[in-house]
């Protein structure tokens, strides 16, 4: 690390950047960016790193500034704390693998270093997170005013009304990013931001920026939003509960791309090449 850290260093001093302590930090986000995300995100951030046409869903291309997973509302940058549970936990699902092996410095110092990427973010404030309220106990009552909501909200249309992402309109979506996308088939655990019932609830308040999931932020109370995520839990059959350690979708494609890319020329990864992942169901966008 301090040989990848004085190569960080360097790199930042040929940008031309004074050498301070906040640059310190820049360089040594650098370095872990370079060694563990930069074969899947690229090394300018913009989702075009080695290994990104070997995958299903594709890496995030920093440079929009369009973050799906945030506690912030629908549009706002995410908090630092936002980016590093990204880091931390991963996106489940996707070759975006937690490393939670990485020191708590290095991941905190790479979140710094991936926000240099997002140009408007010297001109957009913080924005303070969305508080999510603790869980009402569960009722009959809530699971019919859930399933009303849902009704009501027309969610069927795009997840189906069962809930597995088959609605009338998910055939043909796009992200912003011009990537083809489907809704989330939601009778799986974990989703993406994994199984915690606080997760559902962020994703439904805030909604994904970049995809076609609105927030329901300003249109629903907290006591709503919380009689919706009850309803989604009682879709999900015990056999789709899967455990935490178990590998999904493109998660074993994610760690090889990350050992590849510490090899001497990322590796063998010629265009053609699909790295394997265990099948599953369609990941919520």
């Amino acid at each position: 690390m301090r040989l990848a850290l004085a190569v960080g260093l360097l790199l930042v001093a040929l940008r031309g950047v004074p050498a301070s302590a906040s640059d310190a930090l820049l360089a040594r986000g650098r370095a872990v960016y370079e060694a563990n995300c930069a074969v899947c995100h690229g090394e300018r951030g913009d989702g075009a790193g080695h290994a990104a046409h070997m995958l299903r869903v594709q890496p995030r291309d920093f440079t929009r500034g369009l973050f799906k997973f945030r506690s912030t509302p629908s549009g706002v940058l995410p908090t630092d704390e936002d980016l590093l549970a990204t880091v931390t936990r991963g996106l489940r699902w996707t070759a975006m693998v937690g490393r939670p092996d990485l020191p708590e410095p290095d991941r905190r110092a790479v979140v710094q270093y991936v926000k240099t990427f997002v140009a408007r973010r010297a001109a957009e404030p913080p924005a303070p997170p969305v508080v999510v309220p603790p869980a009402p106990p569960a009722s009959a009552r809530q699971l019919e005013e859930g399933r009303r909501l849902w009704a009501e909200a027309e969610c069927a249309t795009c997840h189906g009304v069962g809930g597995r992402g088959d609605g009338p309109a998910a055939q043909g979506m796009k992200d912003d990013w011009g990537s083809p996308t489907r809704p989330g088939d939601l009778t799986w655990r974990p989703l993406k931001r994994g199984s915690a019932p606080e997760g559902l609830y962020l994703t439904i308040a805030t909604g994904l920026t970049g995809t076609p999931m609105p927030s329901y932020g300003d249109a629903l109370e907290p006591r709503q939003i919380w009689a919706l995520v009850g309803f989604l839990e009682s879709l999900v059959p015990p056999a789709r509960r899967l455990a935490p350690e178990q590998a999904l979708g493109e998660e074993r494609a994610g760690w090889m791309a990350v050992r590849m890319g510490g090899m001497p020329g990322h590796g063998m990864m010629g265009r053609g090449m699909r790295m394997p992942g265990r099948p599953g169901p369609p990941p919520m966008r």
